[in-house]
């Protein structure tokens, strides 16, 4: 089994990597002030590193602002040049157009997650960040963690509350090369209004605070693993490892897989990652094991798995080589086989993956016959 991928980029690779460096030339930047919840300083810490940088002679302007500020930022805002918002039917947009003019090197957006109002040429506000990082300009902008699309539930589960406006994760994994996670004392946060309660509040409103503090953290990690993975694939590298879960659960017609499923689920939940399955194609199967197969393929779509079916005369290459694809972390198989040939079959492929699944996890699980 070839089990060494090549080290020398291929010519393919290496125009891909030509490529996303120019793009990278002439794109601006995007550095994120994500806040796990409010109050926590993002505002203050955003605009205060937009005053440094004007100091050491930076071209920063402030293209969008909150309705209000305490008098802290208010004396931040005074040093900084402004770019007035576009109002339109009572509400505000960015002046994209008059930013673009004016050409600066940093533009400073503070509340990404907008919504623009009707007739705007944008619909989103991150739309219009995606504008100025194309013409060239780099962005800081501030984000609360409840925006984010695919964390909206979790959120909703630990505050109670859902947001109305919302931005693709994809976005920020696509658009932002730096997140910095405020992580200063909430003054603003789940916190408020317990003052007065009673201890077992108080830690039960800690507790919130701490998870949303978790997601965030997990949300800056995903985005590095991202940027890490386009490094080495456009350097020809390998890629099986990242500061991001990936959990793939290897499924057989011979097995109940119902506990991997559910473990390979809770573990991508836990960790904001990623989910997947496959089933690599045996033949001659009977009957009834293609009805446990699909049983045991419908129960990975029901849990949210990409499931995947593969083809190959070698299935430890086969399983190894997806997973190397994806950047899996985790490998969960199952033990299942009876005994005798078919035992002594699967034992080997078993081990096999053990034994050539550099950097990542095998996860063995006995099943009954």
């Amino acid at each position: 089994m070839a089990t060494d991928s090549p080290h020398r980029p291929t010519p393919d690779q290496l125009l891909a990597e030509v490529e996303l460096e120019e793009i990278r030339k002439r794109r601006g930047r995007l550095k994120v002030f994500l806040g796990y919840a409010s109050g926590v300083g993002k505002s203050f810490q955003m605009l205060d590193e937009a005053r440094r940088r004007r100091e050491r002679g930076e071209d920063v302007v402030v293209c969008a602002l909150q309705p209000e500020y305490p008098p802290e930022v208010r004396a931040i805002l005074q040093k900084l040049e402004i770019i007035p918002m576009l109002k339109m039917g009572g509400a505000e947009a960015i002046d994209v157009a008059a930013v673009i003019r004016r050409h600066p090197q940093v533009a400073v957006i503070d509340g990404l997650a907008y919504d623009n109002p009707p007739g705007s040429p944008n619909a989103h506000r991150w739309q219009d960040v995606e504008q100025l990082l194309d013409a060239g300009i780099s962005v800081m902008a501030s984000l609360n963690l409840q925006y984010l699309e695919k964390l909206q539930e979790e959120v909703e589960r630990i505050t109670g509350k859902r947001a109305s406006c919302t931005i693709p994760r994809g976005f920020l994994d696509r658009s932002s090369d730096e997140i910095v996670v405020v992580d200063a004392p909430a003054i603003d946060s789940l916190s408020r209004g317990i003052a007065a309660a009673d201890s077992a509040t108080r830690l039960a409103e800690g507790h919130k605070l701490s998870r949303l503090r978790e997601l965030a953290l997990l949300v800056a990690a995903s985005v590095i693993d991202r940027q890490l993975e386009s490094y080495l694939r456009s350097h020809g590298m390998d890629w099986s490892w990242g500061v991001q879960e990936r959990i793939l659960v290897c499924v057989t017609p011979k097995s109940s897989t119902a506990q991997m499923l559910e473990s390979g689920r809770r573990n991508a939940d836990r960790f904001q990652g990623e989910f997947y399955v496959i089933y690599v194609q045996q033949p001659a199967l009977s009957q009834h094991d293609r009805t446990v197969l699909e049983q045991n393929l419908d129960y990975a779509r029901q849990l949210g798995a990409q499931v995947e079916i593969l083809t190959g005369l070698d299935a430890a290459e086969a399983i190894l080589k997806f997973a190397r694809e994806k950047g899996i972390t985790q490998i969960f198989i199952g033990h299942s086989m009876p005994q005798g040939a078919w035992r002594r079959l699967w034992s080997n492929l078993i081990e096999r993956i053990i034994r050539f699944a550099e950097g990542i996890d095998v996860v063995v699980y006995p099943h009954p016959r």
